[in-house]
């Protein structure tokens, strides 16, 4: 359990943003479900809040015990996370032609985003005891490649090609830090780059279908290009300081789809214009700022890998959500931190949060 000297040595800057941030997505979501919850008689805030004030509590208990704790059970989660993962492709909840859910107890789950924090852990886990061999590299990487590797291809049978992508930044991420070889890091990359064309025959027509909006939005402006097309609508439009909270015509007028969830920078832009997403995009760069400068100063090989392998995964999401509402990124479904709507979603990002004050506040104890 924490000291009282070690409590006071949590970093304030990283709580303030994160609280910033969650506040921003409140007032943001509030707007930008309110037509929907009008129609549906659901309160999409109330939810919200619900999953933010859980995650919270689940980041205070994650804060107040010794992340080396958590460490030892990570084949254990991960295991777990995988055994959930099978069970979605046999009994999950199918949404829009995507088994992604499971349904338990009236909550609906998201396994794959509880798969993110395992894999970090797990990985931290696995290259933190192998920290005497770094610079070797080929069999850790072919050990990182499978525990990667495995909820990768459980996740896009689902399909979810977005989410699926996102673990191969946060290993490479965690690779380079452990200390493997550039060399051996570029090949890799370089192998991943040549397969490209040949992973296309393994895309669902629709997946095929964004990706050619993606090169040319106006190939089907009313099909698959309709949500890209008014997503930089709502965003051009806002100018400067934007049309106002709750005066977005794209967004009150029904014009954008999902704009609780992916889209929800679209509305930021809109509403808020370009000094709200500049606002919103300093947070973010803060907030990867601080998780990093917390990686510099511990000594521990686990804490640094867990930090940076949960933070580029944060980032990841960030670059790509935000790509793509822009236009500069194709359409593949991954959430804003802090700000899209989701319950899972929300639960990973506190538990990043949380694992990584924990290392934070630890810092003195293993430098």
């Amino acid at each position: 359990m924490l000291t009282w000297r070690q409590l006071r040595g949590i970093d304030r800057p990283t709580l303030f943003i994160t609280a910033a941030l969650l506040g921003i997505g409140l007032l943001i979501l509030y707007s930008a479900s309110f037509q929907k919850a009008q129609q549906m008689g659901v309160s999409y805030l109330h939810r919200q809040m619900v999953w933010a004030a859980m995650g919270a509590l689940i980041a205070v208990v994650l804060v107040s015990i010794d992340y080396h704790r958590w460490l030892e059970w990570a084949y254990v989660a991960y295991g777990l996370n995988m055994l959930l993962l099978i069970l979605v492709l046999e009994l999950g909840v199918v949404r829009g032609g995507a088994q992604r859910w499971l349904s338990v107890g009236g909550l609906t789950i998201q396994p794959s985003e509880f798969a993110k924090i395992t894999t970090a852990l797990v990985l931290a886990r696995y290259l933190g005891s192998q920290r005497d061999t770094a610079g070797s590299g080929w069999k850790q990487l072919f050990g990182a490649g499978l525990l990667a590797g495995l909820p990768m291809v459980l996740i896009l049978k689902e399909p979810n090609l977005g989410t699926a992508s996102s673990f191969i930044p946060m290993t490479l991420a965690m690779l380079l830090v452990w200390g493997i070889r550039m060399k051996v890091l570029w090949l890799v990359v370089g192998t991943g780059i040549a397969l490209v064309p040949v992973l296309w025959n393994f895309l669902a027509d629709y997946q095929r279908s964004r990706l050619m909006v993606f090169l040319n939005p106006n190939l089907d402006p009313l099909g698959a290009g309709y949500t890209v097309v008014q997503s930089k609508v709502a965003i051009g439009s806002g100018g400067w300081w934007g049309k106002g909270w709750f005066g977005g015509t794209q967004n009150q007028l029904n014009f954008l789809p999902e704009r609780h969830t992916d889209f929800i920078f679209s509305i930021v832009g809109e509403e808020w214009g370009f000094v709200g997403t500049t606002v919103c995009l300093a947070l973010f760069a803060a907030l990867f700022y601080r998780a990093l400068l917390i990686a510099t100063q511990t000594r521990d090989p686990f804490g640094r890998l867990l930090i940076v392998g949960l933070m580029t995964i944060l980032w990841f999401h960030v670059i790509v959500n935000i790509g793509m509402t822009m236009g500069l990124m194709p359409v593949v479904g991954l959430p804003l931190p802090f700000l899209s709507y989701g319950g899972s979603w929300t639960l990973t990002c506190l538990v990043a949060i949380g694992v990584i004050l924990s290392v934070g506040v630890r810092r003195p104890l293993y430098s």
